[in-house]
């Protein structure tokens, strides 16, 4: 028996779209049939084992799935792919079958939607198994399935960036008991074979997400609203039991912050989450399919509706925290407990920008979030995966995505000079030459990418397919003085050539220990780098080659890089400079390179300081930050995110025994 990619007969002989259009080629031109939207389709089958020891799933689905054998939830996933290296993941499954018949029950969800979340948007779904017991197959994923769209699932609203379909409940739905061992599925159509299946399936080498519930305090703030408090902010789902009349309609907020004592559901990150249920007039159960993040819920309870139980499903990457790091420092210590549960809840399959508006996996984000999960968890495993899916974005541009392993394609010219050292930190970490072997052909690409837009100088000048960040957000960049235009005007910039230097001697660092060549460009791009930007009355870097401002982003990195710094004047002027501007001139995003650029100058003291300042990470927490804030305020960004663990720096700078860049 072979497994076959089946699917629901509605998919059965659509042709997969090529949603991997490069950033400033503009959105493709296609138009999503509206009825295939927010698809949850279930798959069925009964099969019978005369032995259950050491049973063996392997499963996936696009684009995603959660998997129940005998009545009994067992995993979801898989962690988003592209089709050329789609993951599929394995479980031992023993202890859910029995001798006898079983029933395995599958839901999956197509959403539809070109975002950060997934590879979604191009027709592509599936749902692809083989169950081996003994090393012999004993089912596969075929024809004799059976398939039904679960009616239940209704779409009550979009939110985030097109992030996420809002989920509307109906309980009278025939489906809902789906999964059960004696579900009657005798009406079901038979699966079909999805004829353009084009997935070269890999095998996840990351766990399955962690669920459990998460305790709460619960009152009623008036007649018909019952409000819950979860203490923190996580990322999940909730599960409640409810009895009413047929056709009473709950409606349920979620919020990260309260606001006059109600919740604020209408959220500062561009989220507005408002879901519905409705009864069916017996004890109903509402089993919601996607997450969200928050902290807060508020459930509107009709008159004559009973709520039974309620719980919060948390959810978040399997976390053990294994740093020994102690400090009596009580300022600091507020500030990493901040960071690890930012960085405990924050890592989903992926390591996601926020939890709420995005839900997608950016470069830049993992540079920190991934390096604060290594130090805490001492395991490179999931920042190894994560950064392989960006080295798979290079079918789409060998510069390498923004954001990756999803049909919403950005490019930020930032965020791709920062493998390369990434890629050095993580090998520092372990060791494992095996996996700098695998990073070099795509770094090289990278470097190949890159030449392509120096000038004479060896200096970067309009990389204009790519965005040039600087930092995010804009009022946080220090007045930066030269043009952040889109695409990127004519002339030269400190910060995208202080990156590529960084990029260019940890290539050669690289290429020195795998015994290959070096770049040839390192001191080339950072003499002309010297020669542009450096202020011999100031002995600091200025933003553009006309020398006329100092931005303390100009000077974060060369410090770090150790571009110039060789000169003690300079050097010494740099670190007043970053003393004098505080973090909180700058992103959070880019503290992280100038707590790394101080500490690898001897100055772990002044980062300290720094860290602690009473308007960094501590403002965060005297606003009530559970997790670390996208911006050092609620109010420094328009569209705040209170929950983004690219705000971890300090887990990197403070608890690592080795190298924090």
């Amino acid at each position: 028996m072979k497994a076959k990619f089946i699917c629901h007969k509605d998919f059965e002989n659509l042709k997969p779209v090529n949603v991997f259009q490069k950033e400033n080629l503009g959105p493709i031109n296609f138009t999503h049939p509206k009825e295939l939207l927010n698809r949850h389709t279930l798959f069925r089958r009964s099969f019978f084992a005369d032995n259950v020891e050491n049973a063996t799933i392997k499963i996936t689905a696009d684009d995603y799935f959660k998997l129940y054998i005998n009545g009994k939830f067992v995993m979801q996933g898989p962690p988003p792919s592209y089709p050329n290296a789609y993951f599929y993941m394995e479980k031992d499954v023993s202890k859910f079958l029995k001798k006898g018949k079983n029933v395995i029950a599958v839901i999956t969800y197509y959403q539809g939607l070109i975002n950060r979340v997934w590879v979604s948007g191009d027709l592509r779904s599936m749902l692809y198994l083989d169950l081996k017991v003994n090393g012999k197959t004993i089912l596969v994923s075929d024809e004799n399935f059976k398939v039904s769209t679960h009616t239940g699932y209704e779409n009550v609203g979009i939110t985030g960036y097109d992030t996420q379909v809002l989920e509307g409940y109906n309980s009278n739905a025939k489906e809902i008991d789906f999964y059960k061992l004696n579900f009657n599925d005798k009406n079901w159509e038979n699966a079909c074979v999805y004829k353009n299946a084009d997935y070269k399936l890999i095998k996840s080498p990351i766990e399955p997400i962690a669920i459990y519930k998460q305790p709460f305090k619960t009152k009623m703030v008036n007649n018909g609203v019952m409000f819950l408090d979860f203490g923190y902010e996580s990322a999940g789902t909730l599960t409640i039991t409810a009895k009413g009349n047929k056709g009473d309609e709950i409606t349920i907020y979620y919020s990260e912050e309260l606001e006059n004592g109600r919740i604020k559901h209408d959220m500062r990150c561009n989220c507005n989450y408002v879901d519905k249920w409705w009864l069916s007039g017996k004890k109903d159960k509402l089993i919601q399919f996607d997450y969200k993040a928050f902290r807060y819920a508020e459930i509107i309870i009709p008159n004559g509706v009973e709520i039974l139980s309620v719980f919060k499903n948390v959810r978040h990457y399997p976390f053990k925290n294994q740093s020994k790091f102690k400090t009596k420092n009580q300022k600091l210590k507020q500030v990493l407990n901040l960071c690890r549960n930012t960085v405990k809840y924050g890592a989903q399959e992926v390591f996601v920008d926020c939890p709420t508006r995005e839900k997608g996996q950016y470069l830049g984000d993992l540079c920190v979030s991934g390096r604060a999960h290594a130090v805490l968890t001492k395991s490179t495993t999931l920042i190894k995966k994560c950064f392989k899916d960006f080295c798979n974005s290079s079918f789409i541009c060998k510069g390498l995505m923004a954001v990756s392993t999803s049909s919403f394609n950005q490019e930020i010219a930032d965020y791709s000079l920062l493998t390369s050292a990434l890629a050095l930190w993580i090998y520092n970490q372990d060791g494992d030459v095996e996996f700098l072997n695998y990073a070099y052909p795509y770094l090289k690409n990278q470097l190949n990418y890159f030449k392509a837009y120096l000038n004479k100088a060896f200096l970067l000048e309009g990389v204009g397919e790519k965005w040039n960040m600087v930092d995010w957000p804009e009022n946080l960049r220090d007045n930066y003085s030269f043009p952040i235009t889109r695409p990127i005007g004519k002339g030269v910039h400190n910060v995208i050539n202080a990156h590529f230097i960084g990029f260019l001697k940890a290539f050669d660092k690289i290429s020195q220990i795998l015994g290959k060549k070096s770049s040839g460009l390192t001191k080339k791009a950072e003499n002309s780098f010297i020669t542009a930007f450096l202020n011999k009355q100031t002995n600091l870097f200025t933003d553009g080659a006309d020398k006329t401002h100092s931005s303390v982003h100009s000077n974060v990195l060369p410090l770090l890089f150790e571009i110039g710094t060789n000169d003690k004047k300079v050097k010494q002027s740099i670190i007043n400079f970053i003393c004098d501007k505080k973090l909180t001139s700058m992103g959070v995003y880019m503290s992280y390179f100038a707590l790394a650029g101080l500490v690898k100058a001897g100055k772990t003291r002044l980062a300290v300081e720094l860290a602690t300042d009473e308007n960094a990470w501590l403002n965060m927490i005297k606003e009530g930050a559970t997790t670390t804030f996208e911006a050092w305020g609620k109010d420094q960004k328009w569209n705040t995110s209170l929950f983004h663990p690219w705000a971890t720096a300090p887990t990197i700078i403070f608890e690592n025994s080795k190298n924090v860049y």
